[in-house]
């Protein structure tokens, strides 16, 4: 049975609290309040809450992400990266709750078929860390909920199709499924014959890095298909001694680890920044892979950064660091056949 703690019990280091937690534990110990958050981070009463702001994707950040922002920092870029913001309530020209029109490629529910050779499974609906730049924050997640039960369709889809070699799990946040389900999961994909590879983006080896149990860990090692797992990581600061920790059991195992970033305006947008990301991910055992120019969603406007500067930014990685820690500067066009490079 999970365990419920109060934020004050939490004392003043909520990594420490938390770190022997279960991740179901942690989990369900997220913080959904401005000003519990404030608290944890030593901030003055109603300092967050004024510039916060309140709408529909609510506030969610797990504690082992809040342990590695920076105490009294209000504008700590971890912190920036969860924090609801006034800024999030304009709706500028060119800004849309769909912008990759995913809708349209929403074969099956739970199933969104875009490119060729490859479908993307949304395994679950939910996320443990709300991400103010998601693309994904206002899909209809309730009418694509995938259970044991409802699972069929989308997986008879890609039994039918020869073409298809690779499943990608994602959702929100596939890795919700506890190890039993996931591995059903599994099962059911690795006995369609002309399934070669398995990708799992997620976020949770960075937000609760608790996720990756031996049991998962050993799942995914003895797959049939080959498997890839792609980490979300933003900003050098949420790598620590604990994500690496977690990591290692799939560092050492045939499970290829990956990383993609969105370049986010006053979180990553500088060279130095971005080579101390592809360094530290090196470190753990990670190989940068993408990084994205931010989606055009309603409410990521205030993250928009230039072409221009993306390009000029993709340089200084290239003259900077060696040819495989230089992500692929991208952007993802809907109707395009692949992500559009934002070469310079």
């Amino acid at each position: 049975m999970n365990k419920e703690v109060k934020p004050d019990a939490l004392e003043h280091d909520p990594l420490q609290a938390c770190q022997d937690w279960d991740w179901q534990t942690v989990v369900s110990n997220s913080v959904s309040d401005v000003d519990v958050l404030a608290s944890l981070l030593n901030l003055e009463p109603g300092e967050l809450s004024a510039i916060s702001s309140r709408n529909d994707f609510a506030l969610r950040v797990p504690l082992p992400f809040v342990a590695r922002m920076q105490a009294g920092d209000i504008n700590d870029p971890l912190l920036l990266q969860v924090l609801p913001q006034q800024s999030e309530n304009t709706s500028p020209i060119g800004f849309s709750s769909d912008p990759l029109q995913e809708t349209q490629y929403n074969v099956r529910p739970g199933l969104v078929h875009k490119y060729a050779g490859r479908v993307l499974l949304t395994a679950a609906v939910s996320c443990p860390i709300n991400c103010r730049y998601c693309f994904r924050r206002h899909f209809p997640y309730e009418a694509n909920r995938l259970t044991p039960k409802s699972w069929t369709p989308a997986l008879q889809y890609i039994s039918e199709d020869p073409n298809i070699k690779e499943v990608i799990l994602s959702g929100g946040e596939p890795l919700l499924l506890n190890d039993r389900l996931l591995s059903q999961l599994l099962d059911e994909i690795e006995c369609i014959e002309h399934v070669q590879m398995i990708r799992i983006h997620t976020r949770f080896p960075v937000a609760v890095p608790q996720r990756l149990t031996q049991t998962l860990c050993s799942r995914l090692a003895g797959s049939r298909c080959k498997v890839a797992m792609v980490l979300h990581c933003n900003h050098p600061n949420e790598i620590d001694s604990h994500m690496k920790r977690h990591l290692r059991a799939l560092v050492s195992s045939p499970v290829t680890l990956l990383n993609q970033s969105v370049l986010l305006k006053g979180i990553n947008d500088s060279g130095e920044t971005l080579v101390r990301l592809s360094e530290k991910l090196y470190e753990a055992g990670v190989l940068p892979y993408y990084l994205h120019a931010t989606d055009p969603v309603i409410g990521a406007a205030h993250f928009q950064v230039t072409d221009a500067q993306a390009r000029c930014l993709s340089e200084a990685l290239t003259n900077t660091l060696p040819g495989y820690l230089v992500p692929t500067l991208v952007r993802e066009i809907s109707g395009q056949a692949a992500k559009t490079r934002l070469g310079f």
